[in-house]
């Protein structure tokens, strides 16, 4: 499924630097995708013995290195990663591909994540009113976020108060580095979503110079990690060049001083540090001419990549459709009620970006209780064996389907590709028909040992007369005409006797084998196996965990590719799902601080040369003419959605190659019924509640219930076909749906009318188009990377420059539809922008510089497809978020080697989040489902 984050229901085990080991057979490795093993020093004691498969993932914007590693680890909770249930009889052998257990959060009580993941003092219970109690997180320290590191609490107060000596010392004093110890150093690496103790394949990439020398990899690893774990300690502050000089041990800089620079230059290139909301320590580089970038849409994306142009020292201005930012990041909020009308959820924290910038803005994060109990269509509470039993059910056919499609090779009937919905009714029917062989097959058995019983009554009733003409003929025998005829032989008694004696003995044994068929007959009559594959209770609970997993894919599972639907799910974030109580808005209005944000602002027009773009928008003003922004670059990052649409029309128009990628792309809709209660009626303790639904039409309209807010509020899901079909209803209606659910579970009598509610819309809204990207049949994981390249002008000489870039939750392959893949889309975008406008100043003189010049023009097609010619990606993104390869674009460029003497080439850049449309958020966060009964995760919609 598109990463949609929502539910991670794969059980794991969280290591605290970060890392998820997920427990998989040994023959299993082959099939799947790993990066990088631990090392069994930098691990804690408590990991040793079994094969575990470490997973560490760094995805990379043209191409992604997996490598397949284990660690031995010893003493792991017996906790399964993945749930392995046994592929039906009709498939064989069984299926060892991974369950497809993308975003669930329901029955994870059992998974046992980092307790270093949040530090345990921060945990209180809710004290708010008539909404439920629960452990409220507010993240003091990355380092407890991220690897257990006991650096201290941030400073606080305002820095720009005090002197230059005292914002050093605040900063940085030597106890904020008291655990810069290998292990520290490690968890820093893994936080960031990078390999402890090697080279990236980006890494590599740009530092060719370093990849050639092995003596050189120990210092530039231990650089970055030293950098990265400076950063993650005091992520609120800016972090200097000079402050890494005065802490990093002078030793390991002797001879390498151009090298900390470089690395230093290089993680703030591509966004690994200094990115978010933090306070600025150093003036912003004054460039002699100031490249001006649009920005297209004013969502998480679009609002990440302007603060990071702005910090490379470009002239930045967003254009936003709305009058308000966040796009899919929407709070309602009114008296004491909060709610979130998009996303809603953060998928873990171990690695996730969005971790360090809820310690920068002071998100108040809560840990979501995943138990969630059902009640069916009459309102009782589903048994929990039935419950288990149908849940597992339903992963046995996930499993299989990912057999068909990965084992078999089976994802096409003629030349027509498969759906996850077609597989799944393909398997259901043939389960059903090898319930019915099954059923008739035991008939058939019982009816052949009533044959014998049968036909064993009738020897049995031979043998009687046997017997009785033998006692017949013993009494002859022994009477007195006998002995007088037998004249003193007793060769009749004799042998009358010996008849007598075999059909005795026969009609014993006959009893005995009646006996048996009879205690066997009896068993298979009180043991008939059922007719039916599933009973109709048991179809509508599997159409409610269907209707989660349509939730996670915000589409119907006819409309989701088959074979690609889940090419993310090796990339999720470790540690449990979290949420924003406060509202998730919270986040864009943060990043929208300082910005020059232009709004209700449609874009309609965008024309691209290769010396700059011309961007036409609508004026907000009534009855005015269009606005007609220039700039050196346009920044694309308005949803897929808009861009199906064709809202914004392109001149000249999008090369083949990208347009068949936004055709082929799906783009799901999820809805949301908001329900606030003077007081709450419902167990304040449970956060996720399900209605199963009577029938399969109508299996996702209200079907998940979410309780996660201080005041009385219930949010009701609409997924699936509903998601569209009560989009066209009035409000009272859909809220008389969701009423109804509630009153079938609660009674009428316990269940008020709401004193406010809200019911979203996203289809039909014209900014948005719907929730969140998903792998359509047709497609594959390649579009994501193909919605990522940026596109030059077809005019434009050869060795131009593009001046259109992409942003947005539909351009990352690895996290797609989720606010943390759209956030580190926005760093990656405007690392690539400025490597080729301002030059790499990690890149060293002469043959660095090349390198990335020949990466720019030669390099790396997005993995498993090959783009066009004109397409020229520019490096590769490491962890999914950072920014393309460096080209040089001009001699000024080409030699800077510090970000204080870059400067800027003569073309301008525009970052444009969408044209009209103004959000780039995360999707799927907060509208994700699961195919378990994990509850749905970072959403949105």
């Amino acid at each position: 499924m598109p990463s949609c984050c929502v539910v991670g229901c794969t059980s794991r085990t969280k290591h605290p630097a970060g890392v998820s080991f997920h427990r998989f057979p040994k023959d299993d490795l082959l099939a799947k995708r790993w990066d990088v093993a631990i090392c069994r020093e930098n691990l804690p004691a408590s990991f040793r013995s079994t094969s575990y498969v470490c997973s560490l993932h760094f995805c990379q914007q043209d191409f992604t290195v997996q490598r397949d590693l284990r660690a031995e680890l010893t003493g792991m909770p017996a906790k399964k990663a993945l749930i392995h249930g046994a592929v039906p009889s009709i498939f064989q052998p069984p299926a060892k591909r991974k369950p497809n257990t993308k975003k669930q959060l329901r029955n994870q009580d059992e998974v046992e994540y980092r307790e270093t993941a949040v530090s345990l003092d921060n945990l209180t219970d809710d004290e708010g009113g008539g909404g439920h109690a629960g452990p409220s997180i507010q993240l003091r320290d990355s380092s407890d976020l991220y690897y257990g590191v006991g650096a201290g609490d941030a400073a606080g107060g305002d820095m720009g108060a005090l002197s230059n000596d005292e914002q050093q010392n605040q900063l940085s004093g030597p106890e904020d580095m008291d655990d810069s110890t290998d292990e520290g150093l490690s968890g820093a690496a893994y936080a960031s979503r990078c390999p402890p103790n090697s080279l990236t394949d980006q890494e590599k990439h740009m530092f060719p110079d370093v990849h050639r020398a092995p003596y050189l990899h120990k210092p530039f690893i231990y650089f970055r990690n030293f950098i990265l774990h400076m950063f993650l300690s005091r992520p609120q502050y800016e972090l200097t060049l000079d402050s890494v000089r005065s802490h990093v041990d002078s030793s390991r800089t002797k001879n390498h001083q151009d090298l900390l620079e470089r690395v230093f230059q290089y993680l703030t290139r591509v966004g690994l540090i200094n990115f978010g909301v933090y306070r600025r320590m150093s003036p912003i580089v004054e460039l002699d001419v100031r490249p001006r970038v649009i920005v297209i849409g004013a969502g998480v994306a679009g609002l990440a990549a302007a603060r990071q142009l702005i910090s490379f020292g470009f002239e930045v201005v967003v254009l936003e459709a709305r009058k308000r930012v966040g796009g899919r990041v929407a709070s309602f909020r009114k008296e004491n009620f909060v709610a979130d009308l998009g996303a809603m959820v953060l998928t873990g924290l171990g690695g996730n970006p969005l971790a360090v910038l809820s310690k920068q803005i002071s998100m108040d994060l809560f840990r979501i209780r995943q138990t969630c109990p059902l009640y069916d269509t009459s309102g009782e509470p589903v048994p929990k064996s039935v419950d288990v039993m149908v849940e597992k059910e339903f992963n046995r056919l996930l499993e299989a389907s990912a057999y068909l499609a990965h084992h078999l090779n089976f994802s096409h009937i003629g030349s027509k590709e498969l759906s996850v919905g077609q597989a799944l009714e393909m398997i259901i029917k043939l389960q059903e028909r090898h319930v019915k062989a099954k059923h008739l097959e035991h008939l058939k058995r019982i009816a052949e040992a009533q044959d014998m019983l049968k036909a064993l009554q009738n020897e049995m009733i031979t043998t009687q007369t046997n017997i009785h003409s033998a006692q017949a003929r013993l009494a002859n025998a022994t009477s007195p005409a006998a002995a007088v005829a037998a004249d003193g032989s007793d060769f009749e008694l004799r042998g009358a006797h010996y008849d007598l004696q075999t059909a005795f003995k026969v009609y014993d044994s006959q009893l005995v084998k009646r006996q048996e068929l009879e205690i066997r007959l009896q068993q298979l009559e009180e043991n008939i196996p059922s007719e039916v594959y599933l009973s109709i209770r048991d179809r509508q609970i599997l159409d409610w965990h269907i209707a989660n997993l349509e939730f996670a894919n915000a589409t119907p599972l006819s409309t989701v590719s088959l074979k690609y639907w889940d090419q993310d799910d090796d990339f999720e974030f470790s540690g449990p799902h979290m949420t924003v109580r406060t509202g998730y808005s919270q986040l864009p209005s943060k990043l929208a601080e300082d910005l020059d944000i232009r709004y209700e602002t449609p874009v309609r027009n965008i024309s691209y040369t290769e010396h700059g773009v011309e961007v036409i928008a609508s004026n907000p003003t009534p009855a005015s003419p269009p606005i007609v922004h220039t700039a050196n670059a346009v920044l694309v990052t308005v949803p897929l959605g808009v861009l199906k649409c064709n809202s914004i029309v392109f001149n000249p128009p999008l090369p083949g190659w990208k347009a068949d990628a936004i055709r082929r792309m799906g783009f799901g809709n999820l809805n949301k019924v908001i329900l606030c209660f003077e007081k709450a009626f419902w167990d304040p303790t449970v956060n996720l509640f399900g209605h199963v639904n009577p029938s399969t039409a109508d299996r996702g309209e209200c079907f998940l219930f979410w309780n996660i807010y201080r005041a009385p509020t219930l949010i009701a899901l609409i997924a699936g076909e509903s998601a569209t079909n009560l989009e066209h209803l009035p409000d009272d209606v859909v809220v008389g749906k969701a009423l109804e659910a509630l009153r079938h579970i609660f009674t009428e009598a316990n269940v008020p009318t709401p004193v406010n509610s809200i019911v979203t819309r996203w289809r039909t809204d014209q900014w948005a188009r719907g929730s969140y990207s998903y792998v359509a049949v047709g497609s594959s994981g390649a579009d994501y990377d193909f919605m990522a390249a940026p596109v030059t002008n077809q005019d434009a000489s050869k060795n131009s420059n593009p001046t259109l870039f992409f942003a947005g939750e539909h351009t990352m392959r690895n996290y797609p539809a989720t606010v943390h893949g759209a956030l580190l889309s926005g760093i990656r975008e405007a690392g690539r922008i400025a490597d080729l406008m301002l030059g790499a100043p990690y890149s060293r003189s002469g043959a660095t510089s090349a390198a990335a010049a020949d990466t720019a023009s030669n390099g790396t097609a997005p993995a498993t497809a090959d783009l066009p010619d004109e397409i020229k990606p520019v490096g590769t993104a490491m962890n999914g978020a950072t920014t393309a390869a460096a080209t040089t674009v001009s001699s000024a460029s080409s030699n800077s080697s510090s970000s204080s003497s870059s400067s800027s080439s003569s073309s301008n850049v525009v970052v444009a989040s969408s044209a009209g449309t103004g959000a780039v958020a995360a999707s799927a966060d907060a509208h994700n489902g699961s195919h378990t009964h994990s509850s749905p995760v970072e959403q949105l919609s």
